[in-house]
Formats: structure tokens, sequence, C-alpha cells
């Protein structure tokens, strides 16, 4: 690792957007500590895009951390509910993890003071997402308050930095962003529910979004989907 570059702790779940956030990051001239949480997720395929993801990044740090949410539930990606299948619909589905952001973020506020890193990138937008609570602006800007409040860091005069850098991108304005930023989409997960092939479902909210955002960009997908509504 270059000891010269500031260090950022950047959220990886094996996502797009946390790819993109991640690699703007990089872009920025951070050296990027990267984090998994491994929560006992249903599409638990996504850590192994997330290991992909920071490798090809060239994270200094990468760790994936166990944390099994399965033991709250609450969520068809933490508990024997079944993913929705039928299209984005209003409302905040039932793929929301209770507060899942702000526990990551937590995670991620900890290690950066530990680390002595003062900047953490998270990969949420609030154009075409599925509507969740912890992915808005507001949510953003209170977390980084909280921060500054919470930590010793904070109180001596050294508060935290949230980047949120698709915090007002669509899904296509985020596929042209990997793009120009020279990325492999195809190192990365969406699928909330992957079929026992390891193949994107094609149906649930995720796989959706992410197709959309390829059409509507005009850009080759290389998402291999079971399924096509």
């Amino acid at each position: 690792m270059d000891s010269d570059k500031p260090k950022a702790v950047v959220l990886v779940s094996g996502g797009l957007d946390s790819m993109v956030a991640a690699a703007c990051a990089r872009e920025a001239g951070f050296a990027l500590f990267a984090l998994s949480v491994d929560y006992n997720q249903r599409h638990r395929v996504e850590l192994a895009a997330a290991q992909r993801v920071a490798a090809a990044l060239g994270a200094a740090r990468h760790v994936i951390l166990p944390l099994d949410l399965s033991a709250f539930g609450g969520s068809a990606l933490t508990a024997d509910i079944e993913v929705p299948k039928t299209g984005v619909a209003p409302g905040i589905p039932v793929t929301y993890v209770p507060a899942r952001n702000t526990i990551f973020l937590s995670l991620a506020l900890g290690w950066a003071e530990a680390a002595g890193a003062r900047d953490l990138f998270i990969g949420v937008n609030a154009l075409d997402y599925s509507g969740y609570p912890d992915c808005r602006p507001e949510f953003i800007a209170a977390f980084e308050g909280l921060a500054e409040l919470a930590t010793k860091a904070g109180v001596e005069g050294a508060p935290f930095r949230i980047h949120a850098p698709l915090q007002h991108m669509s899904k296509a304005d985020i596929v042209r962003e990997a793009a120009r930023l020279g990325l492999d989409a195809g190192l990365s997960w969406s699928c909330y529910d992957p079929t026992p092939e390891g193949r994107h479902c094609g149906l649930c909210d995720s796989c959706r979004l992410r197709r959309r955002g390829f059409d509507e960009a005009s850009l080759p997908d290389p998402t291999d989907y079971a399924a096509r509504p």
C-alpha cells in the first residue's frame, strides 16, 4: 500500500453500486480498506463477488466481517420470506433489512477510527432503488453528524466524511459511470434470490433495476439472467 495515500473505508457488498462507489474512492486517490459483511444473507454469493471486486480495485485490505442478522430476521434476505418477483412496487419492500445501512456504516466507522481513516464510502442512491429509507440523503447527512458526536476523533476535531458519490444517480448513470471508470461490471452481483445454478434470477427488484440500467444506458449487460419478465 502507498503510505502517502489517505485511507478510506469503503463498503463493498459485491453489487454494482458499491463497486462503482469504491472505484470513485480509488479515483479520488484513497487507499481502499474494503469492508464486506457476511450477515447470513440469502444471496451469499455476493460475498464472492465482493472478493473479486476488492481484488480488482487493488484494495489495501479486505475484511469480510461475520454478523449474523438472520438471528433477528424481519427481511426476505435474512428469513424464510419469499423474495417478490412481480416487479418494483411502491413502498418499502420485504427485502429491506432492518437498519442495515446504519449497522454497516457503524462498523465502517469503527474500522475507520481504528485505522486512522476519516473518509467512508457507501454506494447508496435515492433514484433507482427499492425504496429503502437508509438510502436517502437525509440518512447519510444524519449519520455524518452522529459520527462526529460518537467518536473520539470527532470530539477532538477530526470529523469523518461520509461519501455517497452515487446518491443522485439513476441506475443508467451508474452503469455509465462503471464504463467510464473502466470497470468490469460482470464481476459484480445484484440478485437477491440466485438460482441453484448460481445465476441471477432476473425477476427480483434488484435484477430488474440492474437490467433496466444497462438497457437505458445502451450498454451491453454481462449478467446471466435465468429469466426475463
